[in-house]
């Protein structure tokens, strides 16, 4: 089985994205393939850590796709390499609202037997350092705490107290990385700034914070930790689907509006049959040829609503594709390009709504059920999701709902006209496989 380690921390905001970035970086360039994997939904560090690796980003998310595919999806992602490196989410043990430690870092580093790296904020402490370390690596047996990185860590003095203080605690320094702007990456209302927009001030930070980690920790010591975790027995997971006939093509939104993607989906997509084609809406002009279903994920098209809205000879074919009937699956972003107009912009007009941003902050897990059947899910399918936009919608008229939520309010959500499935509501289809395999013989038809 795959070394791994799990970098987590005591809260947001410690610099996960950082080390387990710079590590991923770093280990890739000393010649190892690293499988890089995100606790959570995010779709965004995993973009950096592709970069970081030339692999996949995988999510590894246990409220969407429960506990027992964790060990196989990660299993799938790291196959045939030497290393993987699991970026943790939150604090390490922080999940799911009101559902103990489910979705957490922890219980995902349980599940793959994986030593955690605890990540430090140590810019306001010293000595305290030793208190917090203790606490976290005692709070639970079963979580591994194999070594710690301070990070933010001021001066040589300041470095001294806090290893002096962590002498006693049983648990290793494994780096110490010093405060350093030229790592950071930006961010904006709804976290980092994703890699496709930013591609070669990106490739600059990933290469800084390779060098940082390189510098600052003992990676012979991280890789013999990462080595030390036990077997894990999982069967890989399998996008195994019956495929369906005549090979439908299936155009999937991708280019800097439309980051936000799980690349499970298209290989299940690709494993039920379908031809996958990845298009740009803010620079094709058609969609591929011959499509016959349409896939658009989330992402920032508030950041180029001017630029989609200009693109008017997609926007038509969109438009035309979806009152021809096609299967049209939409994920936030998606959801805003189908509407009449965003922030006044004309958008694509599949759906009578008109969608602007808001400064309210919409973010949680969902429990959801389809109340309308669609390409997508019949009615009565149950699917656990993830809302997370600073935008609304103001619906009209001609579409049923998509999704009844069960949590954390019961309410309805989502449109479904036709052959299009639209929703705020973000899924990872490894856990309801079927739903790749009904969108794919509706394209078939």
């Amino acid at each position: 089985m795959v070394a791994r380690l799990v970098i987590a921390a005591p809260s947001s905001g410690a610099g996960k994205t950082t080390v387990a970035t710079g590590l991923m970086a770093a280990f890739a360039g000393r010649g190892l393939a690293v499988s890089p994997h995100k606790v959570g939904p995010d779709y965004i560090d995993p973009g950096y850590h592709a970069l970081a690796t030339g692999r996949p980003g995988r999510n590894l998310d246990a409220y969407m796709c429960g506990t027992g595919l964790i060990a196989p999806l990660f299993a799938h992602g790291s196959r045939g390499c030497d290393l993987a490196v699991v970026e943790g989410v939150m604090g390490l043990y922080d999940g799911a609202a009101d559902q103990g430690e489910l979705a957490s870092t922890a219980q995902v580093a349980k599940l793959l037997k994986a030593p955690v790296v605890l990540v430090v904020d140590a810019s306001s402490q010293s000595r305290s350092v030793a208190a917090l370390v203790h606490g976290f690596a005692s709070w639970d047996p079963e979580v591994r705490i194999g070594g710690v990185i301070l990070n933010k860590v001021a001066t040589d003095r300041h470095e001294h107290l806090l290893r002096e203080a962590l002498g006693e605690s049983g648990v290793p320094v494994l780096g110490v990385l010093r405060r350093a702007p030229a790592v950071s990456t930006p961010s904006r209302h709804l976290g980092l700034v994703p890699v496709a927009e930013r591609q070669a001030a990106a490739v600059e930070a990933v290469a800084a914070q390779a060098e940082q980690v390189r510098a600052g920790c003992d990676l012979e010591a991280l890789l013999a930790l990462a080595r030390s975790a036990p077997p894990l027995p999982a069967a890989p997971w399998e996008p195994a689907l019956e495929p369906v006939a005549g090979r439908p093509v299936v155009a999937v939104a991708g280019g800097a509006a439309f980051t936000f993607s799980y690349a499970e989906h298209a290989e299940l997509l690709t494993a039920a049959g379908a031809e996958v084609v990845a298009f740009d809406p803010l620079r094709d002009e058609e969609l591929p040829e011959g499509t016959r279903g349409l896939v658009i994920g989330g992402g920032f098209p508030e950041m180029y609503g001017a630029e989609l809205s200009e693109n008017a000879r997609l926007r038509k074919a969109v438009a035309e594709l979806a009152a021809s009937g096609a299967p049209v699956a939409a994920e936030c972003a998606g959801l805003l390009y189908l509407a009449r107009s965003l922030d006044g912009r004309p958008m694509c007009g599949v759906l009578d709504a008109e969608a602007r941003m808001s400064q309210r902050l919409t973010l949680g897990y969902r429990d959801a059920v389809a109340v309308s059947d669609s390409p997508l899910a019949a009615a009565g399918t149950r699917m656990r999701g993830h809302e997370f936009h600073r935008t609304v919608i103001e619906p009209g008229a001609g579409a049923a709902p998509a999704w009844g939520l069960r949590q954390p309010e019961r309410r309805v959500e989502g449109f479904v006209q036709g052959g299009v499935h639209a929703s705020y509501v973000h899924t990872h289809w490894a856990a309801v496989p079927e739903a790749a395999r009904r969108f794919a013989e509706h394209c078939a038809r």
